[in-house]
């Protein structure tokens, strides 16, 4: 979870307290921001016959009009919980201009970046054009035995440096493919109901779905080859416990980003799909905005609660976790976070520029871990109209916005964020 490794509390608990709620909705991003959805969702027709409910919300609504952006109440039990803090926006924000922080001006601006970022990770290269070693009709993982409507399972190894490997699950769906691969990236150790929804509702829909875990976690869990013996393997590492593999030849950001890279070459190989969705949590929903900034071929991304800009992080209501984890700080990767703006500001408006490229970011206002509370809502207009702008006014070009999450106190990815995230995919098809 992101900010929270090896941090006690947070786990089973956050499923089981979001299992006795149930379905309670959400809150649009930025109370006092404009309703841009326009009035409160209701069941809809999910574009199949069928009557929406929870996590059905598709784009299609009553008499062949567009449904409405799912919206609903902030949860009162959870809002009398906490404080102040959580309501307002805090003292860091006072006098700060937003604009000069957004370093992304032009196309040639996010290019330069990019080659920027994939030279750092990759020490001076692009990103790596190898593939995964690829084992069919593999048994589901812990974390995914679950899961119905799945055909077939593939398992996708990639070989990364020090004898680490990473494992990822290629999820084929039993109902016809719809031609759209969805990538779902969990966190430091989260427990899996939120993957398991989503991976559910994506594969309900067709979609093929692609499921990573985080280095060293998970699936991942395994030694890594000591760097100054080499054959000489050492049990598995915290993140933060990676400083002694990051050297001027080689950046441990390959562990959380190499296996995305192959794995979309594999895709691109062997099924071309016509649209590339990534979704995720907390140190998942890092890895979505870092690299749906990096690689192009991601064209809509839901990054939830993974990040805030630099300068917010020390005035969110519980500041220590949201800090970051060590792939997440300045002190860890100083070359990699080097920009004269704010990189998590840009990295928003690179992942939404584009061809039917857009990006939705998920925060959760009273999320029990991580970036929690309002500060967000002083950059939704910025970021969100910095994109307008560069997008020449036409979303098909590009789009941005954010939701703030208010019905639970959790660090999960809710049901109505869920629904959310489906409406929005709902009305983003590609063409087949």
């Amino acid at each position: 979870m992101t900010g929270m490794e090896g941090v006690p509390g947070i786990g089973a608990g956050a499923g089981a307290r979001a299992s006795r709620r149930g379905v309670l909705g959400g809150v649009l991003g930025g109370i006092g921001v404009a309703l841009v959805a326009g009035g409160p969702a209701s069941a809809a027709a999910a574009g199949d016959g069928r009557t929406a409910g929870a996590g059905e919300i598709g784009a299609a609504g009553h008499g062949g009009k567009p449904a409405p952006r799912p919206v609903a109440p902030v949860n009162q039990e959870s809002a009398v919980k906490f404080g102040p803090e959580y309501k307002t926006l805090p003292s860091a924000v006072v006098g700060v201009d937003i604009e000069p922080l957004i370093g992304m001006n032009s196309a040639g601006d996010i290019k330069a970046r990019r080659e920027f970022l994939a030279g750092y990770i990759w020490k001076g290269a692009a990103l790596p054009k190898t593939l995964p070693t690829v084992e069919q009709g593999v048994e589901a993982p812990e974390g995914l035995k679950d899961l119905t409507g799945v055909r077939r399972i593939d398992l996708l190894t990639v070989q990364l440096k020090y004898q680490v490997t990473a494992k990822v699950y290629d999820l084929l769906p039993r109902k016809p493919w719809n031609h759209r691969l969805a990538l779902y990236h969990n966190g430091h150790g989260e427990p899996p109901e939120s993957m398991i929804r989503a991976a559910q509702a994506l594969l309900d829909r067709g979609y093929r779905v692609m499921a990573y875990a985080m280095p060293f976690h998970h699936w991942n869990a395994q030694g890594i080859e000591d760097p100054s013996s080499p054959g000489t393997m050492l049990p598995p590492p915290s993140h933060r416990e990676l400083v002694p593999w990051e050297s001027a030849e080689f950046s441990t950001l390959t562990f959380f980003l190499e296996p995305l890279t192959v794995t979309l070459n594999y895709a691109q190989q062997a099924y071309q799909p016509k649209s590339v969705e990534m979704i995720g949590l907390s140190g998942g929903g890092w890895t979505t905005t870092v690299y749906s900034a990096l690689d192009p071929r991601v064209t809509r991304s839901y990054p939830v609660a993974g990040s805030l800009p630099f300068f917010l992080r020390p005035a969110s209501p519980k500041p220590s976790p949201t800090i970051g984890d060590f792939e997440q700080t300045k002190a860890s990767f100083p070359g990699f976070y080097a920009a004269s703006s704010d990189d998590f500001l840009d990295m928003y408006v690179m992942a939404s520029i584009g061809e039917n490229r857009g990006q939705l970011q998920i925060l959760n206002r009273f999320d029990e871990c991580c970036f929690n509370g309002v500060s967000h809502r002083v950059y939704q207009a910025p970021v969100r109209d910095r994109v307008r702008l560069m997008a020449g006014g036409r979303p098909e070009r590009g789009r941005w916005d954010l939701l703030e999450d208010a019905t639970h106190d959790d660090h999960t990815i809710s049901p109505h964020a869920l629904s959310v995230i489906l409406w929005d995919l709902d009305r983003s098809q590609p063409n087949i």
